[in-house]
């Protein structure tokens, strides 16, 4: 096993252990236009229903496959990698590849309200 491929290891435990702990922390209940793309296809309009540092839940008609890869490109931002937890009656439930930085995400967070406008 190569040094890189141990801190690769580390750093992924250390995420996946902040993501776990991350999951019991209340998410913010948002409605903020989106698009979703799965890997391999088209991306495609989404609204985001929930947001939180390790990850989001978001409309996805079109069954996605627990352990898939997906990027979210909320407006103004660039794509965001994810990989799909869960899939259920036409939501989705991902797990960001990388916590959002809390700036970040209280900047997302202070740009909607509950309807979906933008604040820019």
């Amino acid at each position: 096993m190569t040094m890189h491929t141990t801190l690769r290891n580390s750093s992924r435990k250390r995420y996946e252990l902040a993501a776990q702990e991350d999951r019991s922390a209340p998410r913010t209940r948002i409605m903020i236009p989106a698009q979703l793309r799965a890997s391999g296809n088209r991306a495609f309009q989404t609204v985001v229903n929930d947001l939180s540092l390790s990850g989001f839940s978001a409309t996805a008609l079109n069954r996605m496959h627990a352990g898939s890869i997906c990027w979210l490109t909320l407006p103004g931002l660039e794509s965001l990698q994810a990989e799909v937890v869960w899939w259920e009656n036409g939501v989705a439930g991902c797990a960001f590849t990388n916590l959002l930085s809390p700036i970040v995400h209280d900047n997302i967070l202070a740009r909607y309200r509950g309807d979906g406008s933008f604040r820019g």
